[in-house]
């Protein structure tokens, strides 16, 4: 097969593919928060509009590695950045005149097209490290750092990107030229993707193996679950609408500066996280360490993100309101936290693909993811309830617990490495 024959040419074209939808992605998700946050939609409204883009991701990513078992990962990946364009084209037709509710069940439906299509891109991409790294001298954990960490840069760019469209051109025209950007690398994909990509199921491989057999796999993906919830109980609804609600003079062109202030913030926080991430390996001691020693910094890593968020609600309650101290603690605080996030985050995707066997290993992928994005589907619904009921600090302290939740989960890792054996990865 050309992918078995040429694996680096095959993770440069995926890993391509990968960033070009990292891009829409990150700037779809601005476009929108801006947007509604800007025609007056409340916190839970905000909140509202991406729930179903999480919960797609619950079930696609079951379906998702049955999919590719099926049909081969660079099938589902098409798929992916097919759906993307389609959910691109949808919001573009959004009519400014349809009432609030209308609108927010129309934003509904296109984000739940678009979250089908992140995780099936996702799941294809990562279950493609697994096939195509080089097994000797920690290969595996480095290609699904560099993967993972420019994909979170690339989506940062995009944050900024949706930021200064919207601004720019405006909310549907910005659309249209994501829309037309993304038809090109399709194109490209379907030309050049190398054949062969591997992934398809064998003939007993059924539906009803969705669950992993693994323990280790089972427990990971709890520990994901709660970490991504920890990240976004604030990241989705509550720190962009509390400092828009502060940098904004509430005038048209102090609305225009807060867009970009906001989308910059946003867009750094990624940007540097995806930097972090690919220097995982070498931040906890280098990536040809024995499976049970990351397992053992994983259970670390996880309990230094704890204390960070509570800290930070502290603050905001100390402050009383807005202050330009507040501020700069908050942004310091914050990128700290997702300093710590980012080795936490990498330190999963790592193990996960060790963690999981060859023959079942797109299963196993959309299992975990499926937590994953169940974590976000929690993070994001109690991102604006959080806010609504106690604004800022009760969103940074359900993240802190959310944060407690994920350490208490890995916390079993090193013992059940001890009790399943070596890794075939």
């Amino acid at each position: 097969m050309t992918g078995a024959a040429h694996p680096a040419r095959a993770y440069l074209a995926v890993t391509a593919a990968y960033w070009a939808f990292m891009l829409s992605d990150g700037a779809l998700r601005m476009l929108v928060l801006l947007q509604f946050n800007g025609l007056g939609f409340s916190a839970v409204q905000l909140a509202w509009l991406f729930v179903f883009y999480e919960a797609a991701g619950v079930v696609t990513n079951l379906a998702a590695g049955w999919l590719a078992a099926r049909f081969g990962l660079a099938a589902t990946l098409r798929a992916g950045l097919g759906l993307q364009i389609v959910a691109l084209v949808a919001l573009a037709q959004l009519d400014p005149g349809w009432g609030v509710a209308a609108s927010v069940l129309f934003v509904m439906a296109a984000q739940g097209v678009s979250g089908v299509a992140k995780d099936l891109a996702k799941m294809s991409s990562k279950s493609a490290v697994k096939l195509l790294a080089p097994e000797a001298g920690g290969g595996l954990f480095r290609w699904v750092a560099l993967l993972t960490g420019s994909k979170n840069a690339v989506k940062g760019a995009g944050f900024f990107a949706g930021a200064v469209l919207l601004a720019v051109a405006g909310f549907a025209p910005a659309l249209w030229a994501m829309a037309a950007g993304l038809a090109v690398i399709l194109i490209a994909v379907v030309l050049f993707l190398p054949a062969g990509l591997p992934g398809r199921m064998k003939g007993e491989d059924r539906w009803s193996g969705w669950r992993s057999r693994d323990a280790r796999v089972n427990r990971l993906s709890l520990a994901r679950l709660f970490l991504f919830g920890a990240r976004d109980v604030w990241f989705v609804v509550g720190v962009p609408v509390y400092f828009q609600s502060v940098l904004s003079d509430g005038t048209a062109e102090g609305r225009r500066e807060a867009f970009f202030l906001v989308g910059g913030f946003m867009a750094l926080w990624i940007i540097g996280y995806g930097a972090v991430q690919a220097m995982a390996p070498r931040l906890i001691g280098g990536p040809a360490q024995p499976l049970r020693d990351i397992a053992a910094k994983a259970v670390r890593w996880a309990g230094l993100l704890v204390p960070l968020p509570l800290v930070l609600a502290l603050a905001v309650v100390m402050a009383g309101g807005p202050a330009p101290w507040l501020t700069a603690v908050l942004v310091m605080g914050l990128l700290v936290f997702g300093f710590v996030f980012a080795v936490n985050s990498s330190v999963h995707s790592y193990l996960i693909l060790a963690f999981g066997s060859a023959e079942r290993i797109t299963r196993d992928v959309g299992f975990y993811y499926m937590a994953n994005a169940a974590g976000r589907l929690l993070g994001t619904v109690l991102s604006g309830v959080s806010y609504h009921l106690g604004g800022l600090p009760l969103c940074l302290a359900t993240a802190g617990a959310m944060a407690a939740a994920s350490w208490a989960a890995a916390a079993g890792l090193p013992g059940l490495q001890d009790r399943e054996g070596p890794s075939g990865a």
